[in-house]
């Protein structure tokens, strides 16, 4: 049996080139199937990473209660200065002053390099404490903005993804007018998506008071997070969302990873049933053409299992041959592109596509599912072809 099955697959392989258009046809419309697919997961992979990677849970993050995000959240100088002088387990400098920023996020406008359209970009007001609350933040070009002026640091994704940004540049931001002293960098983090200025200056600016949007704290380790949740529970002058920072931007990034991956999906499988009628065509072909030579393999023995079989085979080589094209395409032209989305925060967050394991594994598998069911019926009407067939006509 295994003789014949091998026969006949090596018999049909040696055959594709006498259908080289459809079976071409066949290859690229899996490949497209399995770019697509690749291409969403790329891109959702890499904007989970960049906010999955960013923060610490050294580092807590304290919105109000049920705000979910900071665009949407509000706190007043008091909860701040509250949380410095009573909060436990918040770590403190060499003169024992405590590590807590309190921070504004508002919404600017800037234009992408690509497109010259309009995105949102995130304008952060910080004080001094807010380096002391950020892993791996360094200037990279130019210098740190001076404490009352209009002087702006840009991650260097902005830079990197929109233009006006450059180091010296004046750019008008709204109604006002901003120096870019500085690029920085967090190490590839969601905080190089950001424009950093004085937290006073965009107080005044936009007419907030001395309000902020979220407080950031520094622990003493990770462990004393439940030691400040606690503390915030029973202290009734206050109303606190409080986690770590890794949790708190791996909630950010599930919703809209898991929405790209949700538009992605769908969309191959609509793909997948074009593709799917290429390879039922491409097969039903393949066996026409063969009806003959099926028929004598019959004649002098062979089984319709094996017959079966071996057009199966052809269909599923055709199909992963597509998906390795698509998957090698994707990777060449994407893996490592920077792109923007629209993040939580209705504001642009600048990543890097990622073409992972896991992804070319699902294209490849998406891939062979389409070889399976386009070869089903070709396979099963291969198995039972007529032995009379031998003595048809060219």
């Amino acid at each position: 049996m295994f003789k014949q099955i091998g026969a006949v697959t090596m018999m049909n392989l040696r055959s594709i080139p006498q259908r080289a258009g459809l079976s071409i046809a066949t290859i690229i419309s899996i490949a497209l199937v399995t770019g697509v697919l690749l291409g969403f997961l790329a891109m959702s992979n890499g904007f989970r990473a960049t906010l999955q990677g960013t923060g610490s849970e050294s580092v807590a993050v304290m919105l109000r209660g049920g705000s979910q995000a900071e665009l949407n959240s509000g706190l007043s100088s008091d909860d701040v200065r509250l949380i410095e002088d009573a909060a436990p387990g918040i770590a403190r400098d060499a003169g024992g002053r405590p590590l807590v920023s309190g921070e504004l996020y508002v919404i600017v406008d800037g234009i992408k390099r690509s497109s010259q359209t309009e995105a949102n970009l995130p304008l952060r007001g910080v004080g001094e404490r807010a380096l002391d609350v950020r892993e791996g933040f360094r200037i990279v070009e130019g210098r740190m903005f001076e404490p009352g002026t209009n002087e702006l640091v840009v991650g260097a994704a902005v830079l990197r993804e929109f233009q006006g940004f450059d180091l010296g540049e004046t750019i008008r931001l709204g109604t006002n007018e901003w120096v870019v002293v500085g690029i920085f960098s967090t190490g590839g983090s969601v905080f190089e998506s950001e424009i950093w200025a004085d937290l006073a200056v965009i107080q005044n600016l936009y007419n907030r008071g001395t309000g902020v949007q979220s407080i950031r704290a520094r622990l003493t380790s990770p462990g004393a997070l439940e030691d400040l949740q606690a503390w915030e529970e029973d202290e009734p002058r206050l109303n606190l969302d409080i986690e770590n920072e890794t949790e708190f931007f791996a909630d950010q990034a599930g919703g809209t990873a898991v929405l790209i991956e949700y538009i992605g999906w769908p969309l191959a499988i609509i793909m997948a049933i074009g593709a799917l009628a290429g390879a039922w065509n491409t097969m039903y072909s393949s066996v026409d053409t063969r009806m003959r030579e099926i028929a004598t393999l019959r004649a002098i023995g062979f089984s319709g299992f094996a017959a079966s079989v071996g057009t199966m085979v052809e269909s599923l080589v055709l199909a992963a041959i597509g998906g390795l094209v698509g998957a090698v395409a994707v990777y060449l032209l994407f893996n490592g592109v920077s792109a923007s989305t629209l993040g939580s925060g209705f504001t642009q967050v600048v990543f890097s596509f990622a073409v992972t394991g896991g992804s070319i594994v699902a294209g490849m598998v998406m891939a062979v599912v389409i070889g399976f069911f386009g070869g089903l019926v070709p396979a099963i009407r291969s198995a039972y072809v007529p032995l009379l067939t031998v003595h048809r006509s060219e």
